[in-house]
């Protein structure tokens, strides 16, 4: 039987995702239960770009679980330093491990790489494209903390242009009823057309604002903080310029709604001055721990391994 692979959130029916972010839950309050599921199975992560938590928690889910990792973590120490390409590389991964983590700069990488492989492949994150995983964190992070998605009023500040994170949680959430979404860019970072439309489409009420200030967050249950993510502009001069734009501070959190939840991908860079740390609102730190849980749920959902209550 063919593999079964995740390139998208929506590769996942929303009761396939309900029961997926159910073995997430699980998985945090009884972790001896599956500390053995995986033992004789191997993780291969392949990736093409740095990355710091999503690599590591790839390993961590996969040795939570008992199984092993291997694999490379940049470009440079791997064959595609030589000249060689990803189906090939696929095709040769695919008979040391038993499932593939793969992070690509270009966009449908991992894509390719699933049509060539002999296991499951997992996108990790390509290009400005999608980060299925991260998406899967962050729902599995709302629902644990909020206890459901509908009817929430979901905000996202900053590089909404290149945010990848940004636009696979969207996709995702327009899964749900009621949900209203607040993007607050500069003009230079707005989403993109395709996500506007989609929005659109589906009768979502969204508003774009530049202001991060006490009438926009009025309203919000969810605040999606991101970087300027210097790796995806054409520039340094527009970088510099955006870096800053905004700046989550104590300030802001005064003038900010009791139950906002604030959420970031990571890594933060300014946009999150540390003092916000301390803050029960926010929960970026508990999200990454989110992330552990859900990729082994993930892992596990698709080698099809079940662990009997």
């Amino acid at each position: 039987m063919a593999p079964r692979h995740l390139m998208s959130p929506l590769d996942f029916t929303v009761e396939e995702l309900d029961k997926l972010l159910d073995l997430g839950n699980d998985i945090e309050k009884h972790p001896e239960k599956y500390a053995h599921a995986c033992e004789g199975k191997r993780l291969a992560t392949l990736f093409y770009e740095p990355s710091t938590r999503t690599r590591l928690s790839f390993e961590a889910a996969m040795m939570n679980l008992g199984g092993k990792v291997l694999g490379f973590a940049s470009q440079d120490s791997s064959s595609a330093s030589k000249g060689e390409s990803v189906s090939d590389t696929i095709r040769v991964v695919s008979c040391y491990a038993d499932i593939v983590a793969m992070r690509h700069p270009k966009e449908g990488a991992p894509l390719v790489a699933s049509m060539k492989s002999a296991v499951p492949v997992i996108n990790a994150g390509d290009g400005g494209h999608q980060h299925p995983t991260q998406t899967l964190t962050d729902l599995l992070t709302i629902r644990s903390l909020k206890g459901h998605f509908d009817g929430l009023t979901v905000g996202f500040c900053g590089d909404l242009k290149f945010g990848r994170t940004v636009h696979s949680l969207i996709e995702a959430l327009c899964r749900y009823s009621g949900i209203r979404f607040v993007l607050i860019s500069p003009e230079e970072l707005r989403v993109p057309s395709y996500v506007r439309d989609g929005l659109k489409a589906g009768g979502f009420p969204f508003q774009e604002v530049v202001a991060l200030n006490e009438e926009t967050m009025k309203d919000l249950d969810i605040l999606y903080m991101t970087r300027a993510q210097r790796e995806r502009f054409f520039n340094e001069e527009d970088y510099v310029r955006m870096k800053d734009f905004y700046i989550l501070d104590r300030e802001k959190m005064k003038i900010a709604p009791e139950g906002m939840l604030v959420l970031h991908p990571l890594p933060r860079v300014n946009e999150i001055a540390v003092e916000v740390d301390d803050d029960p609102r926010a929960v970026y730190f508990r999200q990454a721990q989110y992330g552990v849980y859900i990729r082994m749920a993930l892992i596990l959902t698709l080698l099809g391994i079940s662990v009997d209550a």
